[in-house]
């Protein structure tokens, strides 16, 4: 009888070490499973995101000096800007040349002008209905200037003090020096959240 309870005990004893050592192994691929998932969304988070910080009055009073951003830098590799949408750009193929931020107004293949103060593309009158001042200086777009595939037309929101696609130092912007769209608002606090073009 005490053999049966010795045998008993041991069984129980194996039966409880199994246990703990499965509960054990369980547990530390739980954590494993852990630390990859947030380690690849890490990953993924420094690759699509990048902080941009406002350097210029060309976008005010949508966005001022200083103002910082979680700029998506994923998305036009995947699809393409649409009008309206705040991009983040160079003005050249240099990792050092300076970063911009300003809207898209036309897009490849449209003929775009500005008359009259008012922003024509392909013969229509552009209504943003944003509210934006009458522009005083068409500069480069007083006369037609239609845009070659992957070539955009961006103004600031500040339309009389930005250097912008009306500019020579500025010009069309070509896709392939389009950094990323703005995307979240982390600066000020009280402008915290999604950007709302």
């Amino acid at each position: 009888m005490e053999m049966k309870g010795w045998k008993d005990e041991q069984r129980f004893a194996s039966a409880k070490e199994k246990l703990q050592n499965e509960k054990f192994r369980s547990i530390s691929r739980f954590l494993f499973e852990l630390v990859v998932v947030l380690l690849f969304a890490a990953l993924t988070a420094v690759l699509m995101f990048q902080s941009v910080t406002m350097q210029e009055s060309s976008m005010e009073p949508t966005i001022s000096v200083g103002d910082k951003f979680f700029m998506n830098r994923l998305i036009y590799k995947v699809s393409s800007p649409k009008r309206g949408d705040i991009i983040v750009f160079r003005t050249n193929a240099s990792d050092d040349a300076a970063l911009h931020i300003r809207r898209v107004i036309a897009l490849p293949g449209e003929t775009v002008q500005i008359s009259d103060g008012m922003i024509i593309i392909d013969g229509r009158l552009y209504k943003e209905g944003k509210g934006f001042p009458s522009i005083s200086n068409p500069g480069l777009a007083a006369s037609p200037i239609t845009l070659d595939n992957n070539e955009y037309f961006v103004l600031g929101d500040n339309r009389n003090n930005s250097e912008d696609s009306r500019y020579g130092d500025i010009g069309l912007i070509n896709k392939r020096y389009i950094v990323g769209k703005l995307w979240f608002t982390v600066s000020p606090v009280k402008k915290l959240g999604f950007l709302k073009g």
